[in-house]
């Protein structure tokens, strides 16, 4: 059910509370569960709705109506009426069989993806009548009251009525990996969704309790905005679909003139029959039709989807393999995709000196080591009691992963969990040191004072434990810890602090501050005011949510590949700049734009900051999506990677979605075209590569189906030009016999293909570059179509000559001529042989990537010999293809062809490679 409009849950945030719960017809007791169902019927489910998804029959449909399929529908029907039931049969089947095998590749692909759906939390605790009650999360209304506690996702948009120490996890909406603090009174914050009273649908609470107001649920929420405005988007076509219509457009013209051409030349030229002439011309037609162009890309495409899951990589539709290739930019974020989505503290500066803290991630053997040597707990009293202060004025858990491929669970917030396991590391024994100095009251964490304060008991001695931020525990602090030993905070000592702060702050990183003071006296309660007063301040934790390690690499490989990558995130203009300088995104000259300047640039003016090194930062949704669309329309192919609601848009809107599979949102999930199970930034990096190798695949396939098409046709060609006298040396089933039979095995090998050498060290296609281009054709039809036109014409007149025929008496029926007809088709099948070997690279010799190590390819050319010993001995498809025996003599002719061909070619490629260097 569509819900009614309601104002953006921000609107709420300024409205004294009493109004909302007015508003709402709601009070902190909650509506009555009569009412809710009123309201639940109003307004619909609080889920977040999925956009219209096409019928398994019409996506079944959709692989049969191709401008290729529907080709060869036609030549099958023009087949029939010429009264060639075989040859129509043929080619029916192969585009029956290609259009079940695409369509099971994309359900199963599909399914895949259905799987990794977890949708809105499924319960939540509401107040209904006045007692607390746990409904299904689908069942929130507007106006319930529902609580919060740490860990929870929130089901709803909502104010909050009351609050503790609560932080929320809001990556998800916002990209900014650090938690915001949230209170009940009003203070506006950095950005779209930093209202502290208003909390959002699809974000986590990460530490503390609290309780709201729903305001808005289902669609109606943030969250269910950006899946609207995803799902409303219109699908793309890929760039692959567009370059094979254009393909079988130019393939369709040009079979369709040869056809009309050689019909005119047979009926006026040879004085053919108008029937025979339409065969005769039927026979060219189909010989230029690759029949075999569709099972080829599509089980090329299959095969890259198969290997790119074994690399973590879940493509949805087999056309998006293709399009990762074509990629000239990435429009990347930050949080969890270039970096872990983990704070990790990486510095410690005491006034005594600064420590550098070895080991990334939630690994328990690593440790805290100086310059010199090794460090662990118990050998310096600075360092250990901020490392005592750090675990236990803390309300985090990690619980430690319980096999070797899964992530620590961190109840509670990231920051938090960067102290523990920095204590960890130390070798800190956190349960016996909780039990000898155990808590006795806590001051939580609120976004005013920016600190949390906890009293320890140490057998009735009580010490205050702070960590904050440093500016404002600074202020409160007049004595420092150096050495061991405390003296007065001078004038100096803050300078010194503030500086070193502030060198960190340049490097994107974060510090928290950590100081103590010994209560005087023992008393049951304390208040705040006088505990927060006179501190001993004792160093600063310094953090970072780290880049993957494997990132480096990455970004190496698109540097290399011409490739750019432009980082879009929520995060700080700071924080942004510093990861993308030292991963090797940008320079350091790169420019920073935050949400706000993006706002206020023209068209034209975000055009000219794109041609540049750019950082974009602090983005909102909208902006993302404005970015990428600005990229499309410079020509550029684009490839933007996103975990949270925030990247939905412009995943959907790119020309190739990345989300990831771990952290994703199901709202990202739904809207990219590959979904990475590992979150894993370098798996993008694979999976382009696949890409341009199935392109490339398919280039070397389309070489290998079209060098036979010469041949093919040179035999009616001599047979024109010789106005008939010369018998067609090649019969239109012998020639469906190439297209269908001998060469469809190889040409599937040769889309199996693996990486050539180099191809990651070369620039993306350009965006105006076709499959069949100059080179190609130059290639198929000037190189090695030449070459087996010559040498199949040769074996035909060769069978002849060895029958005793002259040129007098040639004759179009009998033994001997099925014999030189069936010599030029074992002619052709040898010459592809060589070819399907020498097809296999483009200028690498194919001995240095192994002559058999294409298994497929061996397996077909195997099969090509198999099958046509089958046509020369088998009666009944004798009387079907024309063919007969052949001599041992001739025999000694087929075998010696493929060798010196791949020589000859070996010659070509070293000079092809002469080239490339000496340019």
């Amino acid at each position: 059910m569509a819900q009614p409009k309601f104002k953006a849950a921000g609107e709420y945030a300024q409205i004294p509370l009493e109004q909302v719960f007015q508003q709402f017809k709601t009070s902190s007791a909650g509506i009555s569960g009569q009412e809710a169902t009123k309201r639940l019927a109003k307004f619909g489910q609080n889920t977040i709705q999925r956009g219209h998804r096409q019928s398994q029959f019409k996506l079944f449909i959709k692989n049969f109506t191709s401008l290729m399929a529907i080709l060869l529908w036609v030549s099958g029907i023009i087949a029939l009426f010429a009264g060639m039931l075989e040859l129509a049969i043929a080619i029916w089947a192969v585009n029956l069989i290609n259009g079940i095998f695409s369509f099971w590749q994309e359900h199963a692909a599909q399914k895949a993806t259905d799987s990794l759906r977890q949708m809105l939390p499924a319960y939540t605790q509401v107040l209904r009548d006045g007692q607390q009650q746990r409904v299904d999360a689908a069942d929130l209304v507007p106006g319930d009251i529902f609580t919060i506690q740490a860990g929870n996702s929130i089901s709803a948009d909502a104010r909050l009525i009351s609050a503790t120490g609560l932080q929320v996890d809001e990556s998800a909406l916002t990209g900014e990996s650090v938690p915001e603090s949230k209170t009940v009174a009003y203070q506006p914050g950095d950005g779209k969704f930093a209202e502290s009273n208003i909390v959002y649908a699809g974000t986590m609470a990460a530490s503390g309790d609290a309780q709201a107001i729903a305001l808005n649920t289902g669609m109606a929420t943030e969250f269910g905005q950006i899946a609207q405005l995803t799902q409303n988007q219109k699908q793309n076509v890929s760039p692959l679909q567009k370059e094979l219509n254009h393909l079988t457009q130019q393939i369709s013209l040009l079979a369709i003139l040869i056809g009309v051409l050689f019909f005119i030349l047979a009926i006026f030229f040879v004085h053919y029959p108008i029937a025979k002439s339409f065969i005769f011309a039927l026979g060219m037609i189909v010989a230029f039709i690759p029949e075999g162009l569709l099972p080829t890309v599509t089980l090329s495409l299959a095969q890259g989807v198969q290997r790119m899951a074994k690399k973590h990589a879940l493509v949805k539709d087999l056309s998006s393999v293709e399009t990762l290739g074509e990629t000239t930019v990435i429009c990347s974020d930050k949080t969890g995709t270039l970096t872990q989505n983990q704070m990790t503290v990486n510095h410690i500066w005491l006034p005594s000196g600064e420590y550098k803290v070895s080991g990334q991630g939630y690994v328990n053997n690593g440790q805290i080591q100086t310059d010199q040597q090794p460090y662990t707990f118990g050998h310096n009293h600075d360092l250990d009691l901020l490392l005592q202060i750090s675990v236990l004025n803390n309300n985090t858990t990690v619980k430690a992963p319980q096999t070797a491929d899964k992530q620590a669970k961190i109840l509670g917030t990231p920051t938090e969990a960067a102290l523990i396991i920095l204590a960890e590391k130390a070798q800190l024994d956190l349960p016996s040191l909780q039990a000898k100095l155990p808590r006795q009251t806590e001051f939580p964490f609120d976004s005013e004072r920016k600190r949390m304060t906890t009293i320890q008991n140490d057998h009735g001695q009580l010490t205050a434990y702070v960590k904050g931020a440093l500016d404002g525990l600074l202020a409160i602090s007049t004595l420092i810890l150096d050495n061991g030993q405390v003296r007065p905070l001078t004038e100096q000592d803050r300078q010194t602090i503030l500086a070193a702060d502030k060198n960190y702050a340049a490097a994107g990183l974060r510090s928290l501050a950590v100081a103590y003071r010994q209560l005087p006296v023992q008393q049951a309660e304390w208040q705040q005011a006088d505990v927060e007063q006179q501190l001993t301040f004792v160093g600063l934790t310094i953090m970072a949510d780290p880049p993957r390690p494997e990132i480096y690499a990455a970004v190496a490989k698109c540097h290399a590949a011409n490739i750019r990558i432009i980082m879009v995130t929520g995060d700080s203009a700071l924080t942004a700049k510093s990861i993308a300088c030292k991963i090797g995104i940008t320079s350091d000259q790169a420019r920073v734009v935050t949400g706000d300047e993006l706002a206020a640039m023209s068209d034209a003016e975000l055009k000219t900051a794109l041609s540049g090194e750019l950082i974009f930062a602090r983005v909102a949704p909208e902006q993302k999506y404005r970015v990428v669309t600005m990229l499309q329309s410079m020509g550029e192919v684009v490839a933007s990677t996103g975990d949270g609601v925030n990247d939905a848009p412009a995943l959907k809107k790119a020309d190739i979605g990345i989300a990831m599979g771990m952290t994703g949102t199901d709202v990202a999930k739904d809207a990219a075209d590959m979904i990475l199970t590992d979150d894993n930034f370098a798996s993008i990096v694979a999976a382009i590569e696949e890409g341009r190798t199935v392109y490339s695949n398919i280039q070397k396939f389309l070489l290998y189906i079209l060098n036979s098409n010469l041949p093919e046709a040179a035999p009616s060609v001599v047979f024109l030009f010789s106005r008939g006298l010369i018998p067609l040396p090649l019969t239109v089933m012998q020639i469906l016999t190439v297209d269908l039979g001998t060469d469809m095995l190889p040409a599937l090998g040769l889309g199996a293909e693996r990486s050539e050498p180099g191809i990651m060290a070369q620039p993306p296609r350009a965006h105006n570059a076709h499959l069949l281009n100059r080179q190609l054709l130059w290639k198929a039809f000037g190189w090695y179509g030449l070459i087996a036109a010559i040498l199949s014409t040769a074996g035909y007149f060769i069978a002849n000559h060895v029958n005793g025929w002259t040129l007098a008496t040639l004759a179009n029926s009998g033994l001997d001529y099925r014999q030189a007809t069936t010599m030029t088709l074992a002619t052709i099948i040898f010459c592809q042989i060589a070819a399907a070997l020498n097809c296999r690279t483009k200028r690498s010799s194919v001995f240095r990537i192994g002559l058999f190590s294409n298994r497929r390819i061996i397996g077909g050319i195997i099969f090509e010999v198999l099958l046509l010993l089958a046509l020369m001995y088998q009666p009944e498809l004798q009387l079907i293809f024309n063919t007969a025996p052949l001599r041992g003599s001739e025999w000694l002719y087929l075998l010696a062809i493929p060798i010196p061909l791949i020589l000859i070619d070996e010659v070509r490629k070293y000079w092809s490679r002469r080239r490339v260097v000496t340019s």
